[in-house]
């Protein structure tokens, strides 16, 4: 789905305070610990259905977490290439790709929504075409290349999403 998620930011923030929702400025509740309920944006990508949930269920409350994109990220994933054992056309492959991705630089590259509700999380998360095809590049690096000494570490420390 091509969407721009700046855009897309300012109309739920404006959908929120309409509606009557309080937002809560949060980090993202992704990577917590606790069980969380995902919504299946492939299927319903409209945020309003998420938030029509939240409002049936007397959730007024709704914490909003957008991830703007840093060109940071392309930098140490370069650093990152440059310690894998690929060969020199395929580490080139990736270094165009990554470099094109560049281009993002300051771009919201990920929304996301939740609520909480009889103890569980409930997530709604977005995430730009763009930034899906870097977090692919990065997870194929990882299982090609082993950058950063492997699958069990993090070669940007954290910073994407898995999904």
């Amino acid at each position: 789905m091509k969407v721009n998620l700046d855009t897309l930011k300012t109309e739920i923030e404006a959908y929120l305070q309409e509606n009557g929702f309080f937002t809560f400025h949060g980090f993202s509740r992704n990577a917590e610990e606790e069980a969380f309920v995902e919504w299946d944006t492939s299927r319903y990508p409209d945020y309003k259905q998420f938030l029509h949930v939240a409002k049936r269920l007397d959730v007024r409350l709704i914490v909003l977490h957008h991830r703007d994109f840093s060109a940071e990220i392309i930098d140490e994933a370069l650093e990152e290439l440059e310690a894998t054992g690929l060969e020199y056309e395929d580490r080139r492959t990736y270094e165009q790709k990554l470099r094109e991705l560049g281009v993002y630089e300051g771009f919201t590259c990920a929304l996301e929504l939740s609520f909480d509700y009889d103890g569980r999380v409930y997530l709604f998360e977005i995430q730009a075409d763009w930034y899906r095809e870097l977090n692919q590049i990065l997870d194929e690096l990882t299982v090609n290349g082993e950058p950063g000494g492997g699958e069990d570490e993090d070669p940007l420390g954290g910073y994407y999403s898995k999904n």
